[in-house]
């Protein structure tokens, strides 16, 4: 009986010491994404930036002198699927975890991080609620939110396009409803500008034309669209097929290559808001040179975030000195870290300081900031 008690307190000992990282062998890093579906062109950058960054943090020694160990895991951006994903890093013992990239799929998620202790940062997910609502004090990210976001193009749309009828539409998601759901709260605040519609599509649907013809019947000069590339992709070509003369305005899940390969001469002219350029930050500008080097190409959407994250999350534990939760996440609130987008600490939310949007035109194929 003796023997099986001091055999129980050892193992409730070795539990409690892999629990806070000591014992383990390697620190493991969680990222989770899209890594396969029309949403890859999300993921697929930010799980190279956690891939680079491990590579050359391993490269100098690792984190706490131990080798980081990279577990990577494909939701493509589906709630449903996302929780099982969740579910296998926290079996698989993740210390902490790059994601998810969706919002949806990562407020899916985060209770399942919460329960196991373990911090998260997404460079993408930008639903305000996932950290105004303090139900995920686990949760960080290296982007703004939504409604910063969507301020900026109803500003723009009012300052700069000087329009005055505007329809609103979204894909019916966490993300593109909350940045359409904001998008009008601000117009209807301003009194300038009238909401002619407000409506959902269904993702994935072939044809848009019903709603297309509904923007033009509503004489709406402006139309600002919550969601995706593949929707977005449709609308504008849709759009230009009919001959519509409504200005195309969107969120950062449209700042991406594939809406422009897409929607081709139809995206140009289209609007979107997105992270600013920060390629004059050295650091910005490393991680960049680094992707080239290693993958040949550009980096794509969310990478300097996606970098960010992994780097800020493996700063944050060696500063505490353990994987331990509590330690981790008072680091990451209580200490600056350089990375690709500046030097960053996070608010009590989980938002992180100074992080900005900026507007972009589709011009020539490509996007241009508007300074």
């Amino acid at each position: 009986m003796k023997r099986i008690t001091v055999f129980i307190s050892i193992l409730a000992l070795a539990l409690s010491m892999t629990a806070t990282g000591f014992a383990a062998d390697t620190i493991k890093l969680g990222v989770a994404g899209p890594h396969s579906g029309d949403l890859a062109p999300y993921g697929i950058p930010a799980m190279k930036a956690a891939q680079l960054v491990v590579k050359k943090i391993n490269a100098s020694g690792g984190v706490l002198g131990k080798q980081v160990e990279l577990l990577i895991q494909d939701d493509q951006c589906k709630p449903e699927i996302a929780t099982n994903t969740a579910t296998k890093l926290v079996t698989d013992g993740a210390h902490v975890v790059l994601g998810h990239i969706c919002s949806g799929a990562t407020k899916a998620a985060l209770g399942i991080y919460k329960d196991a202790k373990i911090p998260v940062m997404s460079p993408s997910a930008t639903n305000p609620a996932l950290t105004q609502s303090g139900d995920y004090p686990n949760f960080f990210r290296t982007i703004a939110s939504d409604d910063m976001q969507a301020k900026m193009a109803v500003d723009f749309v009012i300052d700069v396009l000087g329009l005055k009828k505007v329809a609103v539409l979204h894909d019916k998601g966490d993300y593109g409803k909350g940045f359409a759901k904001f998008a009008k709260k601000y117009l209807d605040e301003s009194g300038k500008v009238e909401v002619v519609l407000y409506e959902g599509i269904t993702p994935g649907a072939m044809d848009y034309s019903s709603i297309v013809q509904k923007v033009r019947k509503n004489g709406a000069e402006a139309l600002i669209f919550g969601g995706y590339h593949p929707e977005a992709s449709k609308l504008v070509t849709q759009m230009k097929r009919k001959r519509l003369k409504t200005i195309f305005i969107s969120d950062d899940g449209v700042k991406d290559d594939s809406f422009l390969k897409v929607a081709g001469d139809a995206a140009n002219g289209a609007y979107v808001t997105g992270p600013q350029d920060l390629s004059s930050i050295p650091l910005n500008a490393a991680a960049t040179a680094e992707f080239k080097a290693e993958y040949g190409a550009e980096p794509g959407a969310f990478f300097q975030e996606g970098y960010s994250a992994a780097l800020a999350l493996l700063n944050a534990i060696e500063k505490a000195g353990s994987t331990d939760y509590d330690a981790v996440t008072k680091v990451l609130r209580t200490q600056y870290v350089d990375t690709p987008v500046g030097k960053i600490k996070f608010d009590s939310k989980g938002d992180a300081e100074g992080v900005g949007f900026s507007v972009y035109k589709v011009e020539n194929g490509a996007f241009t900031e508007i300074k």
